[in-house]
């Protein structure tokens, strides 16, 4: 019997308030499912390394005496915001293809739009080309040293998707991928890499295990029926343990980054600031409630906005 979210083309874990329902006519709606437009938590999560990077960026640059990148460093927002969008679109679509009999088995999965029938796989794989096209040509307006750099960040996340029937630790490499914007920001500015950024990459692919886990604990039953697995089955009831590990790294880390790219002080309280909100998410963390779980995932948009904040206001105050 078919259920009541795939019969009004809606996904059991998708808002229903959406834009995207009100806004697109309902031909489209399995589309923008398969890129995850109605849940900007993905997006958000893919965009906030790449502006940490180029804020990072933009710091060391006045600091280091150059003139401001003021003007350039909002072009390249604004760039790296539509890119992740597109690109984040095109990987879920991607992850999808690859996961579809999996998606099948799992309760809140079932009514995507492949499982359910209302797309087909030629379909999206076309879909898939289109929204990787719109990022191949945002990436064609950075430097060639970021456009290679970007070009290589595909091998990351064509594995990803196959990472979960390999190892524990399938967060790892979504932290590889969602992660890479935390090289390419600074690539962006600069045309090369230095230790910052290769730092501050580190620190992300951390906080994306630790939010990551947090999230795959919604999943974890399901995912033990069918053998997927996933640092939230590792983890367990040493979750929260792990959380303090993995949240703590991040801080040290970012804090280093900021520190070898001659960041000023208000990129230390967004870095103070994300870890009460780090602090919080441990404290409350329920792992057998999901609804729990989605909420404390979801908010780390929260605390990528506050770091990034941290670091604008920064980049503002340092420049003359």
């Amino acid at each position: 019997m078919q259920k009541t979210d795939d019969i009004n083309g809606r996904v059991a874990d998708a808002p229903s308030g959406n834009w995207v329902y009100r806004v697109l006519p309902s031909a489209l709606w399995p589309y923008a499912q398969l890129a995850r437009w109605d849940r900007p938590i993905g997006w958000q999560l893919l965009m906030w390394p790449c502006f940490w990077s180029a804020a990072l960026a933009a710091n060391a640059a006045v600091a280091a005496g150059q003139a401001s990148p003021g003007f350039l460093l909002i072009y390249h927002l604004i760039l790296y915001f539509i890119g992740a969008v597109a690109m984040r679109g095109a990987g879920c679509t991607y992850n999808d293809l690859v996961d579809h009999e999996i998606d099948m088995e799992v309760a809140r999965t079932r009514s995507r739009p492949l499982p359910s029938g209302r797309v087909t796989r030629w379909q999206a794989k076309i879909f898939t080309a289109l929204q990787a096209l719109v990022g191949l040509l945002v990436l064609l307006q950075f430097n060639w040293f970021a456009v290679i750099l970007g070009v290589l960040s595909l091998a990351v996340v064509a594995l990803y998707p196959f990472a979960k029937r390999f190892t524990d630790w399938p967060q790892f490499f979504l932290g590889l991928a969602f992660s890479w914007g935390a090289l390419m920001g600074w690539a962006g500015l600069f045309g090369s890499l230095s230790l910052a950024p290769i730092v501050l990459y580190a620190a992300a692919i951390l906080w994306t295990i630790g939010y990551d886990t947090i999230y795959a604990h919604q999943d974890k039953e399901d995912d033990e029926l069918i053998g997927v697995r996933s640092t939230a089955r590792l983890f367990g009831d040493r979750t929260r343990l792990w959380l303090v590990g993995l949240y703590g790294a991040t801080l040290v880390l970012m804090l280093l980054s900021f520190a070898l790219a001659g960041a000023g002080w208000l990129s230390d309280v967004g870095l103070l600031v994300a870890g009460g909100m780090f602090a919080y998410q441990i404290a409350v963390l329920d792992i057998n409630d999901a609804q729990q779980c989605l909420t404390l995932f979801k908010s780390n948009s929260k605390v990528g906005l506050i770091i990034f904040a941290g670091l604008f206001l920064s980049f503002l105050f340092l420049v003359p």
